[in-house]
């Protein structure tokens, strides 16, 4: 989903003066008002903080971010919002190592990580739910639908084509990773290590590149890579949808310091507040959420109209509230953990903050 000029660490900054009280109120925010202290953007006055650094992905789950700077929510807090692209969720964890960034918007396994390294920090909300399709090329979907379970289906395969079953995906640990090989052990009843092939290709880029040239068998990804492959003509179709085998599946979160989260509860609670009003953006106005992300992204890699098809897609899910991706967020804590990434299962309590979200 992003070309060369995205790779590169890009610094936005958004320094415009606060709406007055009764433009805020017009818009129908409530608490955001207070939480400015009466003083202009940056000023301090209040003891809050003058800069809120963030950390985010041109990947589709970010898209409250897209939206939040596209449509100036950030003007409403009493903080200046500078943003950073990052290319990658590793790139943001080795960068948070240094501690400057107050909220992070990336897949949870790398907020995992960011928690387990200790650096002093909790989600408090989620960006997207159910992101992730199962795409397998139309040949093995053909065996897919005619075989009495999906492990045979595998077996079929490897037996016609003289070798096993080759998924290409995000690297291991990421949320796709996770996500196709908890399918596949608990849903599917095969093994991930032994029954196919499970090939690291990087990030949606590579995916992207090695599904139109068919160079896969089928992978594990969210929008709108799907949306591009249909465009495309490619010859691959979804056979599952994590909506269906693991409701709540999460991807995509906030993730906020304590900094900010703990010493600054007004602000932490205004950003949010904005999250959840990009939220309600994406999902009443889908051509112009749509138009955000191309923009931000860059219409080179995600031209307008793709955007605006896979907002269409049920893998399109974004959400706000953090509760609704807590049980599978376990399960992913378990398999982060069994795969290295983390030293331990982390708990909910220590991953979530609910309380910035109930506050509203």
């Amino acid at each position: 989903m992003t070309d060369d000029t995205t790779t590169d660490r890009m610094a936005v900054s958004r320094r415009r003066v606060l709406r007055s009280a009764g433009a805020i109120s017009a818009v129908g925010l409530t608490g955001v008002a207070g939480c400015t202290g009466g003083g202009a953007s940056g000023s301090g006055g209040d003891g809050g903080l003058e800069e809120i650094t963030v950390a985010y992905m041109p990947i589709y789950p970010d898209m409250q971010y897209f939206i939040m700077e596209q449509e100036e929510y950030f003007d409403e807090l009493s903080a200046t919002v500078s943003g950073e692209v990052f290319s990658d969720g590793p790139s943001i964890v080795q960068a948070s190592a240094t501690g400057d960034f107050d909220v992070m918007m990336f897949g949870i396994v790398p907020a995992m990580i960011v928690m387990d390294k200790g650096i002093p920090s909790k989600i408090t909300a989620a960006n997207i739910q159910n992101a992730m399709q199962i795409l397998a090329h139309d040949d093995f979907a053909a065996m897919w639908a005619d075989a009495s379970s999906g492990a045979e289906a595998f077996a079929r395969f490897e037996e016609e084509r003289g070798r096993k079953f080759t998924f290409g995906t995000f690297p291991p640990g990421s949320v796709p990773d996770i996500l196709l090989r908890y399918w596949l052990a608990e849903i599917v009843g095969v093994d991930p290590e032994t029954d196919v092939n499970v090939t690291a290709l990087g990030g949606a880029g590579p995916v992207r590149q090695a599904l139109l040239a068919g160079e896969i068998d089928g992978t594990s990804i969210m929008e709108p890579v799907p949306t591009i492959a249909e465009i495309n003509d490619a010859p691959y179709q979804s056979i599952a949808w994590a909506g269906d085998f693991m409701p709540g599946q999460p991807a995509a979160v906030t993730l906020m310091h304590d900094r900010l989260r703990e010493d600054n509860p007004e602000q932490a609670a205004a950003f949010v507040e904005q999250h959840q009003r990009a939220t309600t953006f994406a999902n009443e106005n889908p051509e112009e959420a749509a138009q955000h992300a191309s923009t931000v992204i860059g219409e080179s890699s995600l031209p307008v109209e793709t955007a605006r098809r896979a907002m269409d897609s049920r893998a399109s899910d974004f959400i706000t509230d953090p509760h609704k991706i807590a049980d599978g967020a376990q399960v992913f804590s378990e398999y982060a953990e069994q795969s290295g990434k983390t030293s331990e299962v982390l708990s909910n309590d220590a991953m979530f903050d609910f309380g910035v979200y109930d506050s509203l």
